[in-house]
């Protein structure tokens, strides 16, 4: 990414804190490793593969394939925190909503990473729509800025969108895009993030257990692998696990429901940079749409 790369280059001349400058290395040997921005959370895919099934759906699925948000039936919202490599600095929180309509069901999602000397966020406007029993379609609207006190700030605009296609009861494939189109940032006129292309399958062998896979590919960067599985061996109780190819990461959680509330433990660990701890809260209200 171009953005981090200038960041770095002008620190010694800013004379900014160290911490300025681990997160903007652990930024670019990221961007290299995981083939997504810093800006998405690394356990991501712990809840990002649930978009792929029809027994586990989950509310922070429609973030990873928009097209998942047209199986949510009631409101509800979640909240994920995550601190990156148990760095204060690389911290990253993520919210997001969902609202079903007669019309077709919406979301919001709001991403922030960092801390007050560098940091990043996201804000999206999600909206899908089921087109019969075999098909749902989904997109969604982006903000994303970047700040770097006394130096600069910059944002630009784009969008993503997704396509999932329920092939059985228990089989169910999907297409995903993300930031196809080249767009200036808003003031500085430096080009966003590469476009990254997803392809995912999911298989519900039973009500209590799940599989899914994706294959996602950034431009410019190799191949990347996902799988993961969830197992709910009682009815409050589950536990999830995955591996990311490219970066050779584990991640995983467990997680207890009671009533309409949902607490998961999460995390990951990477081979180079270590544990990445997360805990992520859901909250479903309203009757059933």
């Amino acid at each position: 990414m171009i953005i981090p790369v200038l960041f770095i280059i002008n620190l010694t001349a800013l004379n900014l804190k160290l911490p300025v400058l681990v997160f903007c290395l652990l930024f670019f040997i990221l961007n290299s490793a995981v083939s997504q921005s810093f800006r998405y959370t690394i356990a991501l895919p712990y809840t990002g593969l649930s978009a792929y099934s029809t027994e586990q759906p989950e509310l922070f699925s429609f973030t990873s394939n928009q097209a998942a948000l047209a199986a949510v039936k009631r409101a509800g919202i979640g909240i994920y925190g995550e601190r990156r490599f148990l760095l204060k600095e690389t911290s990253s929180y993520s919210i997001a909503t969902v609202l079903p309509c007669r019309m077709g069901n919406f979301g919001i999602q709001l991403n922030y990473s960092g801390f007050k000397d560098f940091n990043e966020n996201k804000i999206g406007l999600a909206y899908a729509r089921a087109l019969g029993e075999k098909l749902s379609l989904g997109t969604q609207f982006d903000y994303y800025g970047y700040r770097v006190p006394g130096y600069s700030s910059t944002s630009f605009v784009n969008f993503e969108a997704g396509v999932l296609l329920h092939f059985s009861e228990k089989l169910n494939g999907g297409f995903h895009v993300c930031d196809p189109v080249k767009m200036k940032t808003v003031k500085t006129g430096i080009e966003q993030p590469t476009a990254a292309y997803k392809m995912g399958l999911g298989y519900d062998a039973s009500a209590n257990f799940f599989a899914g896979a994706e294959i996602v590919k950034q431009e410019d960067k190799p191949v990347n692998v996902i799988v993961g599985i969830r197992y709910h061996f009682a009815k409050q109780f589950f536990v999830g696990a995955g591996f990311m190819s490219q970066s050779s990461l584990l991640f995983g959680g467990a997680g207890i429901g009671w009533a309409n509330l949902r607490l998961d433990i999460a995390g990951s660990y990477h081979p180079q940079l270590g544990f990445s701890p997360g805990l992520l809260l859901l909250a479903n209200f309203g009757e059933r749409k």
